[in-house]
């Protein structure tokens, strides 16, 4: 019998998450949600457990996102309404991690992007490695960064969240921790040993001093350092504008990475950020997320994405409209109307 795609199990007076698809970077389902969902909210109210720990398994991620191409598949076999299901019950879960009344230790170890993000940088602990790649892409294949992110995102310091969310670079575990999407590194070869003592521990007060007894210094943080030619670029309002600046006061890679994403989903992305920077709170972040999602999945350039990054691999999407220039206010407008009935709520 094949293994069940997480595991669910208590280890002590923790409970214990391990994503298990390694084959798929540990992608994560409809089903995996449910499961990882209902087991917080068994645990919520449960006194034997303490916390929660959640791990990857395998050796090359954490957990590499949603399993975009069953939303691909969803999309371009008419069934929308399926994917509007997962991100409903992806975001929930989002938010149940962030309110989370006892301690949350997300192991962060290898790829972790989109989805993964979502599962890891809410929590009250997370623990990258020197193996970490943290990044949302989401931009690059028509869609925008969720599962939060532009809560985690809009709130960094000097534009830096807007530089990530829209060239979708990929973060070291030293810019991670420097963005405050990660509390702290720890080798990967001690990551075992963590683990054994977090599960032995009785209470809580324990799990501070065990962190800290494996955390290392991190190297100093790439991104940080370019923190001034970022918040000169990217203080302004529109892309046109950001574009500008970039091409005049920042580097020109960076200009050239913004300009090979989808136009559509780089323009939602800027305004999605500048918002849920206005919202402040996790839970409008992601019900405005959600309105994006539900529209992105039924356009053209989402499923153009996909198509170039993971089905066909051809890395040559054809975007529609081509450039920001084409694209008018009010179609903008359109993807953040509110979706009456169909809102996102949470429990």
């Amino acid at each position: 019998m094949d293994a069940p795609d997480v595991l669910i199990r208590t280890e002590g007076r923790w409970g214990h998450i391990t994503l298990n698809r390694p084959r798929a970077l540990n992608a994560l389902s409809y089903e995996m949600c449910c499961a990882i969902d209902d087991a917080l909210a068994a645990w919520r109210s449960d006194a034997t457990i303490i916390g929660v720990l959640i791990d990857g398994a395998g050796e090359r991620g954490f957990c590499a996102g949603g399993d975009i191409r069953a939303l691909y598949q969803a999309a371009i076999g008419g069934d929308a309404a399926s994917s509007d299901i997962f991100f409903a019950r992806e975001y929930r879960l989002n938010a149940r991690i962030a309110n989370f009344p006892k301690p949350y230790v997300a192991l962060m170890d290898g790829i972790t992007m989109g989805g993964g993000v979502g599962l890891s940088a809410h929590g009250s602990h997370r623990i990258v490695t020197e193996r970490t790649m943290l990044a949302m892409p989401e931009v690059g294949i028509g869609f925008i960064p969720d599962v939060g992110a532009t809560h985690l995102l809009g709130r960094v310091p000097d534009q830096l969240g807007t530089h990530v969310a829209l060239t979708a670079m990929r973060l070291s575990p030293a810019d991670a921790l420097a963005i405050d999407l990660a509390d702290h590194q720890i080798p990967a070869s001690r990551l075992d040993d963590l683990r054994h003592d977090i599960f032995a521990s009785d209470t809580i007060t324990e799990l501070d001093p065990i962190i800290q007894r494996y955390a290392t210094l991190p190297a100093p943080s790439a991104l940080l350092a370019q923190r001034a030619w970022i918040k000169k670029c990217y203080q302004h309002e529109s892309i046109t504008e950001i574009l500008h600046h970039l091409g005049t006061a920042g580097p020109a890679a960076a200009a050239t990475l913004i300009a090979a994403q989808s136009p559509t989903a780089v323009r939602l992305a800027l305004r999605a950020l500048r918002e849920a920077r206005a919202f402040g709170a996790l839970e409008p972040c992601l019900q405005q997320e959600y309105r994006l999602a539900v529209r992105c999945t039924r356009a053209h350039d989402f499923i153009e994405g996909v198509r170039a990054a993971v089905v066909d691999k051809d890395r040559n999407p054809q975007w529609q409209p081509r450039s920001d220039h084409d694209i008018d206010d009010a179609t903008i407008d359109e993807y953040f109307a509110p979706l009456g009935a169909a809102e996102l709520q949470f429990d």
